[in-house]
């Protein structure tokens, strides 16, 4: 005997797997289906409840009073009591009892005398009224100015200083090369003795000639201002021009 077994043929194999592969396919495509429409009916029931949602807050919105009408209506509206304040009546004044004017007793004269009493009238009250050249009125004298300690500022009862020396300031090469002219405008403090001190430029010009200015203006000497005949120390402003010739 020989072991051999019969030989499938090719028709065979194919005729026995094609009932299978259209099972599967109709079964997939059945689920696939399934799927699908469990997928749409989900869509659908969350557009109805959005939909449902979406009205209603419309309508809340619209109509306020459908949310707040059945607690608005169950509220109790509320009573005020009003209670009056009484005052306490003021209490009452007490009259002023008004003294009665002192009569003064005139004797009565006798009707029938032998000599009639005479009448007495009295006098006024006699005072010594002193004479006007008894009384002596006196003005006192207002305490006097007292004097400045600081400078001061050239107005009213100040005379203001005069110049006595007045060097020329040094006019700088290279404004000299610019040709720079003008004026310097220096506000100082002229003290009791005619110095020159604390110079602040007011008005000034470039390439050195406010310094050269106020250089210049520290040596000048002046007569002191006065006060009631007093030398003071006042603000002072000093002008220097500088001009090429």
């Amino acid at each position: 005997m020989s072991d051999a077994k019969p030989k499938p043929t090719k028709d065979a194999p194919a005729s026995a797997d094609r009932p299978d592969k259209k099972m599967g396919a109709a079964e997939g495509q059945l689920q696939t289906f399934m799927l699908e429409e469990a997928e749409d009916n989900r869509t659908m029931r969350i557009a109805v409840v959005v939909a449902i949602i979406a009205h209603v807050g419309l309508l809340l919105i619209t109509f306020p009073s459908w949310s707040s009408g059945p607690a608005a209506a169950a509220e109790k509206p509320k009573v005020y009591v009003v209670q009056q304040v009484r005052f306490k009546p003021p209490p009452p004044k007490e009259e002023q009892q008004i003294p009665k004017p002192k009569s003064k007793k005139v004797p009565i004269p006798d009707p029938t005398p032998d000599e009639p009493e005479p009448i007495r009238i009295e006098e006024p009250e006699q005072f010594d009224i002193p004479e006007i050249d008894d009384l002596v009125i006196g003005i006192p004298e207002a305490p006097p100015e007292p004097e400045p300690t600081g400078p001061i500022y050239v107005t009213g009862d100040v005379q203001k200083p005069e110049k006595l020396n007045a060097p020329p300031p040094q006019y700088t090469e290279i404004a000299r090369k610019a040709r720079i002219q003008g004026v310097v405008i220096l506000q100082s403090i002229i003290d009791e003795q005619g110095n020159v001190t604390e110079v602040q430029v007011l008005k000034g010009l470039p390439m050195g000639l406010s310094e050269a200015a106020e250089a210049a203006v520290k040596q000048w000497k002046f007569k002191p201002a006065t006060l009631n005949g007093k030398p003071v120390a006042v603000y002072f402003n000093l002008t220097v021009n500088f001009q090429l010739q």
